[in-house]
């Protein structure tokens, strides 16, 4: 995904971005909206309560509203900067942490 430009930048096309990652999250959210709705229709609310004292039904109920809004499109320069990093890493212009390594050697840290 994506293209190389002469100055190393990476780009993507309106195409790739709107089928490539509009398109694709729109579905992918009004499927997940979809299976949220049928989970308070049919009373399969049961996996939405996270503590005890959490009502799975309201919790159910809320999630269903509030990804009706939710919009997981990210913008084309944002995803653009994503792949510009990816090839940065690639090319070793990037230094990389491992987790592990910034958990235990925390005082090592610049």
């Amino acid at each position: 995904m994506g293209k190389k430009m002469k100055n190393n930048t990476t780009t993507l096309n309106w195409i790739e971005y709107y089928i490539g990652h509009c398109f694709q999250t729109g579905w992918r959210e009004m499927w997940n909206n979809f299976k949220m709705w049928r989970d308070l229709i049919s009373g399969n609310y049961e996996g939405y309560a996270l503590l005890k004292e959490d009502d799975a039904y309201q919790e159910c109920y809320e999630w269903f509203w509030a990804s009706i809004n939710m919009d997981e499109c990210l913008p084309k320069e944002f995803i653009e900067h994503l792949l510009e990093l990816c090839d940065r890493i690639d090319r070793g212009e990037e230094k990389l942490y491992s987790v592990n390594m910034n958990l235990v050697n925390d005082d090592e840290r610049v």
